[in-house]
């Protein structure tokens, strides 16, 4: 029986990212209320290392292996979730790569790049995956987490909330919620190389006094993936301890 107030048990997740710091956090807390969970990373010890530690504590986990943007990856990922699971029910896209945050210089051509695979095309590709399984049973949700470096960049063609709103407005007569998580800076191992003054600056700038945890971020998702949020579509939580609240 699912003691957790919001309703996920016996859903399956395919979390796209799942191997990285946020991307575990996130599928932890979407394991820990019922949800059989697909993790989909592009390194495969990172994939491995999580599924592992997901069955661990009795989650029901595989791991997938390739990179996102490529077409051909994706859909075996789909394949191996619908043989493993029979459908995948929510899909979390969090493959972010590093942001180059707290003063470093941001504003060349090959930063920009990666910017948009991670939050465009990434989800595009995903989702236009997902969708031909949700459309048909009338079901879905799509979770699409950004950051907030990205979001406060602006870049005219990275608009991602715009497109979450216009995906949201297609997909909802099918049932298909699509929705958006904006988490601040999350400490994890690769960010070990950036200098302690830029991190001492950032954490100066959160009015909670704290740093953030990839179990912050699992949570929102959480609560986006539930049943719960069933009339909750197009929307942003941000999850910065009340930085930037203006995204």
């Amino acid at each position: 029986m699912n003691a957790h107030p919001l309703r996920l048990h016996g859903r399956t997740a395919l979390v796209v990212g799942g191997g990285g710091g946020v991307g575990r956090g996130i599928c932890a807390e979407l394991a820990r209320v019922g949800t059989r969970i697909v993790v989909a990373a592009l390194n495969p010890s990172n994939a491995d290392t999580a599924m592992m530690e997901l069955q661990a504590d009795n989650r029901d986990s595989i791991a997938v292996v390739g990179d996102a943007r490529v077409a051909e990856d994706v859909d075996r990922w789909f394949v191996s979730a619908e043989e493993a699971f029979g459908q995948v029910d929510i899909v979390v896209t969090c493959a972010t790569p590093p942001q180059l945050l707290l003063g470093i210089e941001t504003d060349n051509e090959e930063y920009r790049q990666a910017m948009v695979d991670a939050y465009v095309t990434v989800p595009l590709q995903v989702v236009a995956r997902a969708e031909r399984g949700m459309r048909e049973r009338g079901y879905g949700r799509i979770i699409n987490v950004t950051s907030e470096a990205f979001a406060l960049t602006k870049h005219e063609d990275t608009d991602h909330a715009h497109w979450v709103r216009e995906k949201a407005l297609e997909l909802a007569s099918s049932g298909i919620t699509v929705n958006e998580v904006v988490s601040g800076f999350i400490p994890a191992a690769r960010h070990d190389d950036i200098p302690q003054e830029h991190k001492d600056e950032y954490f100066a700038s959160v009015p909670m006094h704290r740093w953030g945890s990839a179990a912050d971020v699992g949570y929102a998702c959480v609560y986006f993936a539930s049943d719960e949020a069933a009339f909750v579509s197009g929307q942003t939580l941000v999850v910065n301890g009340a930085r930037a609240l203006d995204i």
